[in-house]
């Protein structure tokens, strides 16, 4: 199946056919075989990476610096306070700079478009770290934990997101099972359904690969025959701390708790999370909410009982991130 992506960029996923995905998924089993078999590679000896990150990340940088290191290459993290970029120097400017640098480019922050913008200016391969809009690199680690945890082909296996359909995690989720012809259920309050142009656009997608698209208002209706249960933070970052009271209202029938868990009908089925999660009062944000509502002390998105059951996958997640990361800087670069 190997095929040349080299100095590919990876934006969203829209303009990634699912042979360019099954390709990354199948090194990412590779490069993780490798690791764990304590294999010393140096494929990205000699590459420079730049790391932009304009919102704050424990997954997504560590994964992204760990995956450089052990291939060999070097990176440079760069934060809104190490930098000019917005507050003096534009990012078509900063991709133009950087570029000249640097091997590739990965970057998370804001808008869809600026992540585009570096795209087009930095003349190397930029990686979307996440943006409002899309998480694609998330979505390679998720489906990797699908086909570890089922042994169904994958455009068997059946998943579904319930909380804010509207999220990057939540668009990306229908990209990458539209692309794969996988079975992705959205259960998610009308009002935070994803956007009608995207679900357009993967359905298109869906005919093409036999992928099955729902998207409902009925959190049992969603999970009913999954595999995986999938969900992620009520509020977003960037989002104002008042949305809170509003989510909880809407969210509250979609917490991920053991009635949904049950309602899959699936001894099997896994829990499945992005993180960070807000399973209990003990972070922060988790007590300033259970302070404020004493019935969510016991998680908010999902509760403590199912996160900490043998059912939550979400930190094989995790640590997936960094093998498939590392497969789209091989793939790209070496």
């Amino acid at each position: 199946m190997a095929f040349n992506n080299r100095n590919r960029s990876l934006l969203s996923l829209v303009h990634h056919t699912d042979r360019d995905l099954l390709y990354l998924l199948d090194l990412s089993r590779d490069l993780k075989r490798a690791k764990y078999s304590g294999i010393s590679r140096t494929s990205l000896a000699g590459k420079n990476i730049a790391l932009i990150f304009e919102k704050s990340s424990t997954r997504t940088r560590c994964a992204f610096e760990v995956a450089a290191y052990d291939e060999g290459a070097h990176v440079t993290y760069i934060d809104p306070a190490s930098s000019q970029i917005g507050h003096k120097e534009s990012m078509k400017d900063t991709a133009r700079v950087l570029g000249r640098m640097y091997d590739a480019i990965e970057y998370r922050g804001a808008g869809q478009k600026i992540v585009e913008e570096l795209a087009e200016y930095a003349g190397v391969p930029v990686f979307n770290g996440l943006t409002d809009e899309f998480h694609p690199t998330q979505m390679l680690a998720d489906v990797l934990t699908m086909t570890e945890h089922c042994p169904k082909p994958l455009t068997d296996i059946a998943f579904a997101f319930v909380g804010d359909g509207r999220n990057n995690v939540a668009n990306s989720l229908l990209l990458v099972a539209a692309k794969l012809g996988m079975d992705v259920r959205i259960g998610a309050p009308q009002d935070l359904w994803p956007s009608d142009d995207l679900l357009t656009q993967c359905r298109e997608f869906g005919v093409a690969s036999g992928a099955r698209i729902t998207v409902t208002d009925d959190p049992f209706k969603a999970v009913s025959g999954v595999d995986f249960i999938y969900t992620d933070v009520w509020v977003s970052m960037g989002e104002p701390v008042e949305a809170w009271g509003d989510r909880i209202e809407l969210l509250l029938p979609f917490q991920v708790n053991a009635e949904l868990m049950a309602a899959a009908g699936n001894p099997r089925v896994k829990f499945m999370h992005c993180l960070p999660a807000f399973h209990n009062s003990e972070t922060e944000v988790g007590a300033q909410i259970s302070s404020q509502y004493p019935h969510l002390a016991n998680g908010i998105e999902v509760t403590e009982d199912v996160f900490e059951s043998a059912a939550n996958i979400a930190f094989e997640q995790a640590e997936n991130r960094m093998h498939t990361i590392k497969a789209v800087l091989v793939s790209a670069l070496a």
